[in-house]
């Protein structure tokens, strides 16, 4: 009896080793349970290494995303499903869901999303970011200030090369809030370094309360701020968003807040035009 014993029990251990070293480990966790499946379905042999094979590809898609998610450093999870897009008409939900398909991405192209404070910038990008990641890519979220800082302490160090070459690995690269907080004196041409080197092969995705008519402003230097857009304009995808905070509308609602004035575009509306004179700058889709 005990020799029958270890010989039904070998065969499961080398089974076991082979799922190992193949790392198959979705199947080696689930395998009693996954048999068990089978039987009471009468799976064919083949029905049945489908059923496994598709187990494993779950089990590695969910670590995969799982981990490019922790990767990615997103302040916050928000997706698509929770924008409110009644609220920010002058949002084109086609345009968006176009995006979330994350073509652009795999094109190197560029998205600017431009609107005042608290419109959902953030959350947009946040949530086209986990739509890449879903869809395949690399991510990497950071926000405007903390990235040239960590750009001007790397040409400090004298390893700019190798910090650009870190930021250049992601598909898809989100910088927010640029235009928010004042940048350092070498930003603008540490800022053209990074878009030079991600361009047309990483795709941008850069939120903003400016206009890139004002991005002269933002870099305290229009010639390099001209250069940045030219690249960033080539192939891009820009959307404005005119609507009200998400975060005041309640307190305006209470009283608290009077509502802005009637007149004039809100900040980050302005039309596309050159930041200095030189060559149209109107973006490509």
């Amino acid at each position: 009896m005990a020799r029958t014993r270890k010989a039904t029990e070998a065969p499961i251990d080398r089974l076991e080793a082979m799922l190992a070293r193949l790392q198959l480990s979705g199947i080696r966790d689930q395998l009693d349970n996954l048999l068990d499946e089978a039987a009471r379905a009468n799976l064919s042999a083949r029905e049945t290494l489908f059923l496994l094979c598709e187990r494993e590809i779950a089990r590695k898609d969910h670590r995969r995303i799982e981990m490019a998610l922790k990767l990615a450093h997103f302040p916050a999870v928000k997706e698509l499903a929770g924008f409110d897009f009644e609220a920010q008409p002058s949002i084109d939900p086609k345009q968006i869901r176009d995006l979330a398909a994350s073509r652009w991405i795999a094109n190197g192209e560029n998205v600017l999303l431009l609107g005042p404070p608290g419109v959902g910038k953030t959350h947009l990008s946040i949530a086209l970011g986990r739509e890449a990641i879903l869809a395949g890519y690399t991510v990497q979220f950071t926000t405007a200030t903390t990235l040239v800082a960590g750009l001007a302490k790397a040409h400090g160090e004298r390893r700019l090369d190798e910090k650009l070459l870190a930021l250049a690995k992601p598909k898809l690269l989100i910088v927010d809030e640029l235009g928010y907080l004042p940048l350092e004196p070498d930003a603008a041409h540490l800022f053209f370094q990074l878009v030079s080197r991600r361009y047309e092969t990483g795709a941008m995705l850069i939120t903003s309360n400016r206009s890139v008519a004002e991005w002269g402003t933002v870099f305290a230097d229009p010639v390099v701020a001209t250069a940045i857009l030219d690249r960033l304009l080539h192939h891009s995808h820009v959307l404005t968003i005119r609507g009200d905070s998400y975060r005041l509308r309640a307190k305006r609602k209470s009283g608290l807040i009077q509502p802005p004035a009637a007149d004039g575009p809100p900040v980050g509306s302005a039309s596309l035009r050159p930041v200095s004179g030189g060559a149209n700058l109107q973006p490509t889709s």
